[in-house]
């Protein structure tokens, strides 16, 4: 396929564009770069990769990226509940507004197929503390990024009979190296902060939240593009591994072998409304989509990455959001 990826020089998106170029697809990158365009490099000569610099909040601009592509994976966001937070207009201006916005300029294209990066932390918090939300399990956003990503959904699945096939995605929390890496990642800061400054402090261990290898978040896009149409259509898919949902304290647990001389600070919240253990029954039984690196194999491959010098100051701000 011609694929339009925006916020392709991401933490997902230049991961997930090598992947689509493999499949054999066209790719054209939208992205404005506000964290740099270096993860593109390895990209950059492909004779099928195109790439087009402007922000998903430029109607113009937009029109021109969806031109001729016959699908659209939409992961430009403002990401986070923090980035959120400090940007509130300028986070519902691109989430919302624009999303629905690239929508309408996808469905107006031709575009046969639009993923949406969604994300689990729509569940909120857990009504059975022993159990596990799935995809038709009531969402209760939190947090003003929740909020927008479900807007987007609803306006997405209520359009069940448009030509274009709608698929949200609602990612566990992402982890592991990428060519845009982020330490603000609860994985990778723990495991940068264990093994580099041996010391962490955590907030509210005991709340669960499921996680997935960046490679596995592009993994399952480039599933969903490859499924037959009808068996993606007006889908919700949660994306992840049922064995991967983990408490903090947990995490902590499987960074101490690599790590043995950390001091963790444990410091208890009971406010967090942010509590919820996810199945991913749906997107294995659908498309028999399995992830193929675990919690410990991020935690590895970070620890690398961080304890080699690799990426310099891993504090540095563009290895954050």
């Amino acid at each position: 396929m011609k694929v339009l990826v925006t916020g392709g020089a991401g933490y997902v998106g230049s991961t997930l564009v090598p992947e689509l170029l493999a499949a054999g697809h066209s790719v054209r990158v939208l992205d404005s770069l506000l964290h740099g365009g270096q993860s593109l490099l390895p990209v950059w000569t492909h004779p099928r990769f195109e790439f087009v610099r402007g922000d998903v909040r430029d109607e113009p601009m937009v029109r021109q990226a969806v031109a001729g592509m016959e699908a659209v994976v939409h992961l430009a966001a403002i990401v986070g509940d923090p980035a959120c937070a400090r940007q509130p207009d300028t986070a519902r201006d691109v989430n919302q507004v624009a999303s629905l916005a690239l929508l309408a300029a996808a469905r107006r294209a031709g575009a046969a197929r639009f993923l949406f990066a969604s994300t689990c932390s729509n569940y909120g918090k857990m009504t059975e503390s022993d159990g596990y939300v799935d995809e038709s399990s009531d969402l209760r956003p939190v947090s003003l990024y929740a909020e927008t990503k479900v807007a987007v959904e609803r306006a997405m699945l209520d359009d069940g009979i448009g030509v274009t096939a709608m698929t949200p995605l609602r990612f566990a929390t992402v982890f592991g190296v990428s060519p845009r890496m982020r330490f603000d990642l609860t994985v990778n800061e723990f495991t940068m902060e264990m093994v580099l400054r041996e010391k962490l402090v955590v907030f509210g261990e005991q709340f669960w939240r499921p996680y997935v290898h960046v490679r596995d978040a592009a993994r399952a896009i480039a599933a969903v593009l490859q499924a037959p149409e009808k068996q993606v259509r007006g889908q919700v898919f949660n994306v992840g591994a049922t064995k991967e949902n983990y408490q903090k304290q947990q995490i902590v647990d499987r960074i101490r072998p690599i790590a043995p001389n950390a001091v963790v600070e444990f410091v208890k919240r009971t406010e967090d409304p942010r509590d919820y253990r996810v199945s991913f029954t749906r997107i294995n039984k659908t498309l028999g989509f399995e992830v193929s690196r675990t919690l410990d194999d991020g935690i590895r491959e970070v620890a690398r990455l961080v304890r080699d010098g690799v990426v310099g100051d891993a504090s540095h701000p563009s290895y954050r959001n």
